[in-house]
């Protein structure tokens, strides 16, 4: 059994580098997903979604491959990324890996970022590579390698966060609550190789914009 799973989504291609992954990677595309998949060369195990804007070229392929294509109907209650992520905490596994874009409409992007903090996804260790960013849920201590004067900005969600401890971040955290809507861990920044954040209340989602370089 797969303790890894890959989620591409749409949204333009992703910029940033991949995080390391095993062999065994389970890997879903969230329907037009699967562009961004197979440009970066992953063979997909199910393709799930309305399939409204994959092209039908790449269904087939994923098919003809062995695939699994789960079809749903475009008048949905959850939107294709929310039902890979549903996929992928049914098939068990201890890591998901959210790829795709940052471009598109703002109510798309902000709604992801708190779908991807569900608490639907505890104990599951959550990241995204989104366009050139990167993002990381928080729900304990986490470390993340960087670059020094890399940016990373700290939301809390869904209630205050209860930050215990930051290490490796030019503007210390420590026994703090961070609250939804609050700019308090805005524009932070990395001062080392490594940053460790240890929230022992609450979550947060850790944003790294990147470049456009990146």
């Amino acid at each position: 059994m797969a303790r890894t799973a890959i989620v591409f989504c749409a949204g333009g291609p992703a910029r940033a580098s991949l995080p390391d992954l095993p062999d065994d990677v389970l890997v879903i595309a969230a329907d037009a997903g699967v562009a961004e998949a197979e440009r970066l060369a992953f063979r997909v195990d199910l393709l799930v979604g309305d399939l409204d804007s994959a092209e039908p070229d790449a269904v087939a392929r994923v098919e003809g491959a062995g695939g699994t294509v789960q079809r749903h109907p475009v008048d949905k209650d959850a939107s294709d990324l929310e039902l890979a992520m549903e996929a992928a905490a049914a098939a068990k596994v201890r890591r998901i890996v959210v790829v795709g874009g940052g471009r598109g409409r703002l109510d798309h992007l902000l709604g992801n970022a708190l779908l991807l903090s569900s608490e639907r996804w505890r104990g599951i260790e959550v990241d995204a590579v989104l366009g050139a960013a990167r993002l990381h849920v928080i729900r304990d201590d986490r470390s993340f390698d960087g670059t020094p004067g890399e940016l990373i900005s700290l939301f809390a969600v869904d209630g205050p966060a209860r930050v215990a401890a930051t290490e490796g971040l030019r503007w210390s955290l420590r026994d703090e609550d961070l609250s939804p809507g609050s700019s308090r861990g805005l524009s932070n920044e990395f001062i080392a190789s490594r940053a460790r954040i240890d929230v022992t209340e609450g979550v947060l989602i850790a944003i790294r914009p990147g470049t456009e370089e990146a």
